[in-house]
Order: structure tokens, then C-alpha cells, then sequence
């Protein structure tokens, strides 16, 4: 990702043939079509640091079981979007077309997690997704971006990417399936169709969790034995159409991010 020369009227950053990163509208208010455009704008760059984040830990080594239960059986069993189950891959993705979709699936998830707002999950998520030639950049970018006073306050979280006291911040990508478009021994183009969760739960909250669909479609290369990414493009859709069911209270919102973790594997 990103955040190019040009800045667009829309709040787009990235000039031609580069990924393009929404931000918040400056007025920071919902710009209606479905989804607000600092939704959509978090959604993007929450993409790209679940991706990291989820793809680091659930794929690098270390433990990412669900968090151990307290003595009181009430309590959630998992951390709130925290990643659950074992981690099937111990080490690289496989060298072939299948390794390359399961890879970006992955980095999906992890740079469209709540890791991306914090600065040393960030750093994890995006040396860990990107190819080594590429991820200083990234990193200098996704930095300005995530550390942006406006950018955070329009989807309300705090100087340090906290949610205020009371409320829970959701960011979640589910991937609904893959499609490579080329690939070669060093180098895969896949697409990713997926959908996403993202804002605030509580009861006090003014950017309640939405859903939002979309399609990113992932430049791979083979380097130092593992799939890594150099660049993406992202387009809304398919959206499905959506049936007649009624939205769940903020409270049950809460509880259902947090005694739900969210995937560390997809694919």
C-alpha cells in the first residue's frame, strides 16, 4: 500500500499504479451509500494490518491458542478478535498455486486486523506480509496513516488507537474464497473475495460494527522461500443481497467479538 504523491478530493492517497489508500472524508462525518467513507477507509487500511498481524502469528511460530480460562466460567474464553485454534502451518506456504491463495487469504486477515492500530503489531504484521524490498516503505506509509490524529478520531478511537472506555473496536476480514489469476514459480497474481466487520461496539457507541464485501487482488513473489507480498488493489464487492434480519443490541455485539476469536488460517 501506498500513500502516493496525489491527494484526491475524495481523500484517496496513490497516484497511477499504485494501491490507493482511503482516508476519512475531513469532516469526518458518514458519507451515506451504504457505508460511511471512514468506514470503508478503515476497512482498507485495516485490511492491510490484519493481514500482517494474523499472518504473523498464526503463521510464523509462537503460541496462538485461545487466552487460558479464569477462574470465573463466565468470562469470555478468548481476548476480544483475538486468533483461536493451533496453527496448522509451522513454517512457509507451499511453493505452487494453492501456497500463493492460501498466503494471500492469510495476509488478508491480518491487515484487516485490530493488530494494524498498534504500532508494534503493525511492524510485525507488515515484515512479516510484505517481500523485505518493499516493507520499509510500506511501513513509513502505514505509519503516517495509522498514527493520524484526524484519521483515528473519525472512527473514534483515541491518540494511541484505543477504543474509549466502555466500547470494544471490531476489525475482522473473513475471507469467502480465492482465485489465482496467474501464477509462475516466482511470482502469483490472486484474488481474494472477502468480507469484513469493523467499528465499535458498546452501548455508547456512534460507529456501530458494520459488514462490508470486498475483492483485493494480491501481487505475490517467491522470496527467501515463502510467498510475500509487493503490491494490492482493492474493489468493493460482490456484495450479496442482504436478508431481512434484525441487527443484534450493542451488547450482544460485545459478546459475540469477545467470546468469538477470530481464524488464524484460512484456506
Amino acid at each position: 500500500m501506498s500513500l502516493g504523491d496525489d491527494h484526491h478530493p475524495s481523500g484517496d492517497y496513490g497516484g497511477a499504479g499504485q494501491t490507493r489508500l482511503r482516508l476519512p472524508e475531513e469532516d469526518g462525518g458518514p458519507r451515506r451509500g451504504g457505508r460511511s467513507s471512514s468506514r470503508s477507509l478503515v476497512t482498507v487500511v485495516g485490511v492491510v494490518v490484519l493481514l500482517i498481524a494474523a499472518i504473523a502469528f498464526a503463521n510464523r511460530g509462537g503460541d496462538d491458542s485461545a487466552s487460558a480460562e479464569g477462574d470465573d466460567g463466565n468470562k469470555p474464553k478468548t481476548s476480544a478478535t483475538a486468533p483461536t485454534g493451533t496453527r496448522p502451518v509451522q513454517s512457509g506456504f507451499a511453493h505452487d498455486e494453492q501456497g500463493a491463495q492460501s498466503a494471500a487469504a492469510n495476509y488478508a486477515v491480518a491487515l484487516g486486523s485490530d493488530g494494524m492500530f498498534d504500532k508494534d503489531k503493525r511492524h510485525e504484521i507488515v515484515n512479516t506480509v510484505y517481500a523485505p524490498d518493499v516493507a520499509a516503505a510500506r511501513q513509513a506509509d502505514l505509519d503516517g496513516a495509522y498514527s493520524s490524529q484526524k484519521f483515528l478520531a473519525n472512527i473514534g478511537l483515541d491518540k494511541n488507537g484505543k477504543a474509549p472506555a466502555g466500547q470494544t473496536f471490531v476489525s475482522r476480514v473473513i475471507p469467502v474464497g480465492t482465485k489465482a489469476t496467474a501464477s509462475g514459480a516466482e511470482k502469483a497474481t490472486v484474488e481474494v473475495w472477502y468480507t469484513s466487520l469493523f467499528g465499535l461496539s458498546g452501548g455508547s457507541s456512534t460507529n456501530p460494527v458494520t459488514e462490508s464485501w470486498y475483492t483485493t487482488t494480491y501481487q505475490l513473489t517467491w522470496t527467501n522461500g515463502d510467498w510475500k507480498v509487493t503490491d494490492f488493489e482493492q474493489k468493493d464487492g460482490p456484495v450479496p443481497v442482504g436478508r431481512d434480519q434484525r441487527a443484534s443490541t450493542a451488547d450482544d455485539m460485545t459478546k459475540a467479538v469477545e467470546e468469538y476469536g477470530g481464524f488464524t488460517y484460512a484456506r
